[in-house]
């Protein structure tokens, strides 16, 4: 997928088919990552999400566990899927 064919309807739709239902705590968290993206211009690993949750939210939300209880099945795999942006380097699947 070409990261300027994304939309927010997109999404909800690839959301969906993960089995989320997309809050306000998603997409802070989509949209920082896809700005990571744009510009660094590679999909980050769990720690590095983690990292720029940390110094954009604090400690309560950049952390893991509150990333698996927003993509409780693969945090990395899901955000970069549903933000449209291609599998992070050190994404195991």
């Amino acid at each position: 997928m070409n990261i300027k064919n994304w939309n927010e309807i997109l999404a909800l739709f690839l959301a969906k088919n993960e089995g989320i239902f997309l809050t306000k705590k998603h997409w802070e968290i989509i949209y920082l990552i896809r700005k990571f993206y744009i510009t660094f211009n590679y999909s980050p690993s769990i720690k590095i999400i983690i990292k720029i949750i940390y110094y954009k939210y604090g400690i309560i939300k950049g952390n893991s566990i509150y990333l698996y209880k927003l993509f409780n099945k693969n945090p990395t795999q899901q955000i970069n899927k549903i933000s449209g942006l291609p599998k992070s380097l050190k994404c195991i699947n």
